[in-house]
């Protein structure tokens, strides 16, 4: 029974429920309601299918497949994480937004038309922008508002690539790679905006970090991600995206190494890592859209686990600068343990979760002769673990003591940290649990003594040359300019422009029109002043006294004359009416 119910409304009408209830009750359906989605994920197997038919067109709500039900079991699995996070939270509009995003991301995963796809593509977007505006600062609501544009921008394409598919007859999602088909490039842009492939990146930095402490950790999980997944739905072996898969695991590394704020350090790292799994998924062999999957399995569960240390670290001290910050560690010391698990398992080090996953992505470029890609995106990790395994790390807990004495974290925190933290091990120690549920067969071995001899090498050697550097590493509040400089800037300035031009040619409309009224209302009013016109035209026969002689209660029809002339006229219209209604 459990199996037939789609988790995305589980989560829909959770959402509904909690804004009827009470702080502790709510804490309860903050928690059963994504569990009963994890179990109904769990319990479902391939083949499930739920449709229906709205306004002519057969919409498939629910598809389940091994792709479907991996993306839609860390989904739900997040959506418990994040609420036990977020239980201390009394605000019902930002649980509600939080439970709606997460519902539009099951809802994508396994929609099976593009019609239901799109609905909660944007079910995501304006749900998730609420994330960000609850922090109730100046600086979240202008990146709210320019996420909200940027991921319009990007509905939009989706939206022309919707239609040119459902006008040709293919409304069912299905792979586009090598069909020639007119939509290709459409979708591919509108799923790349959300996807954060360069240069339209720049939404993800500017907004993760304005958004509230628990509501980064949701959008470090699911956004991105399903938008990898419709690219392991729809572009498999696209040769575009292998390049910029590439660029985009060096291009948010160089920018991490340069990041003060601790999220938008991490933000950086999300656009990295989602790198790999858009350079997999360009690979395209069963080895590499394996590996996207993978990897964006352990990437929710690692990177979520860091925006919670990172997270939990601006709600004990008010602040967000490595500048700011250090020798918290004594304070804070399961926060820094748990931070160190998400640190070394985005940095790949075995027995944690990332080693499992990356690796495979890694392997599938060696094996398909692509040993540049295998180089470069060898050459990412290493940046990654100096810039969050090391640098983040270190400046924020164990560098120079600031004289910071954080306030106590609620308990749940701790709690979902821990769990996150179980699962980033679990998972790396025993890969058979997320290598069997993959879309493709895998026979994979990442613990052989040649691959973690050479992941321990490249760990020790960025470990010592960070340490040995260490003296000279200077820490400061930095501005790094990205490509949202130019609609934050430019554009801001030609839009002002425009808007002014706009606003300058309706004033003068405006004044134009009104006094037009001024003039032309009298001639209006006064019959005799509208003939002294015609006869003497503007200007003339204003002081003779024609004007002024009008009364219009003497010179106006009597009442019974036009209450006649109306019945007449209705009773007109009406004969005419049923006359038409019985002519055939």
């Amino acid at each position: 029974m459990i199996e037939a119910l789609h988790p995305s409304l589980i989560l829909v009408a959770t959402a509904a429920i909690i804004l009827l209830l009470p702080h502790r009750l709510r804490q309860i359906f903050l928690v059963a309601g994504p569990l009963l989605a994890v179990a109904a994920v769990a319990h479902m197997s391939p083949g499930t299918l739920v449709a229906g038919e709205v306004l002519g067109y057969k919409l498939v709500f629910l598809k389940a497949d091994a792709l479907s039900l991996v993306f839609g079991l860390i989904f739900s699995i997040m959506s418990l994480l994040g609420g036990v996070y977020a239980l201390h939270v009394t605000r019902r509009g930002e649980h509600m937004a939080a439970l709606l995003y997460a519902a539009g991301s099951l809802g994508v995963v396994f929609a099976g038309d593009w019609i239901t796809l799109f609905f909660f593509w944007e079910l995501m977007s304006i749900s998730s922008v609420f994330l960000i505006w609850y922090r109730n600062t100046a600086r979240s609501l202008k990146a709210g508002f320019r996420y909200l544009l940027v991921h319009f921008f990007g509905g939009n394409l989706l939206l022309l690539g919707v239609l040119l598919l459902v006008g040709s007859g293919n409304p069912a999602v299905g792979t586009l790679t090598g069909t020639g088909h007119p939509a290709f490039w459409p979708v591919l842009l509108g799923v790349a905006v959300n996807a954060a492939i360069p240069p339209l990146h720049a939404w993800l930095t500017d907004a993760y970090p304005e958004g509230t402490v628990t509501g980064s950790v949701y959008l470090s999980a699911f956004t991105t991600k399903v938008a990898v997944y419709v690219l392991v739905r729809v572009f498999p072996g696209a040769p575009v995206l292998l390049w910029a898969g590439t660029i985009m695991a060096l291009y948010g590394v160089i920018y991490a190494a340069m990041e003060n704020n601790i999220r938008r350090l991490l933000a950086y790292h999300i656009i990295s890592q989602v790198g790999y799994m858009v350079a997999a998924v360009g690979i395209g062999t069963e080895m590499g859209l394996n590996g996207s999957v993978a990897h964006a399995y352990s990437h929710i569960l690692y990177k979520s686990l860091l925006f919670m240390g990172t997270g939990a670290v601006i709600y004990a001290t008010g602040r967000e600068w490595m500048t700011e910050l250090g020798g918290i560690a004594r304070f804070m010391p399961f926060t820094a343990l748990f931070y160190t698990v998400g640190a070394l398992s985005i940095s790949g080090a075995p027995l944690f979760n990332g080693f499992i996953s990356k690796s495979v992505v890694i392997s599938a470029a060696a094996k398909s002769g692509l040993p540049a890609v295998d180089f470069l995106l060898t050459l990412a990790s290493v940046g990654t673990f100096l810039s969050i395994g090391l640098k983040l790390l270190y400046f924020t807990f164990f560098g120079e003591d600031q004289g910071i004495k954080p306030r106590p974290l609620p308990f749940n925190m701790h709690l979902a940290m821990a769990m996150n933290s179980l699962l980033c091990l679990l998972y790396g120690i025993f890969p058979g649990l997320l290598y069997s549920r993959l879309p493709y067969p895998l026979e994979y071995e990442p613990y052989t003594v040649d691959h973690i001899m050479s992941s321990v090498q490249l760990l020790a050697a960025t470990a010592a040359a960070f340490w040995l550097l260490l003296p000279r590493l200077d820490r400061k509040i930095v501005i790094s300019l990205d490509t949202d400089w130019v609609y934050r800037k430019p554009l801001a300035v030609l839009l002002y422009l425009v808007v002014g031009a706009i606003t300058g040619l309706r004033e003068a409309l405006y004044r134009c029109l009104s006094s037009a009224y001024v003039k032309v209302t009298p001639y209006f009013a006064n019959p005799y002043l509208f003939m002294s016109f015609l006869r003497s035209g503007p200007g003339e026969g204003a002081g003779n006294g024609e004007g002024a002689a009008y009364d219009p209660g003497r010179y106006g029809q009597p009442l019974g004359v036009n209450v006649s002339l109306a019945a007449v006229v209705i009773v007109a219209v009406t004969v005419f009416l049923l006359w038409r209604s019985t002519t055939p």
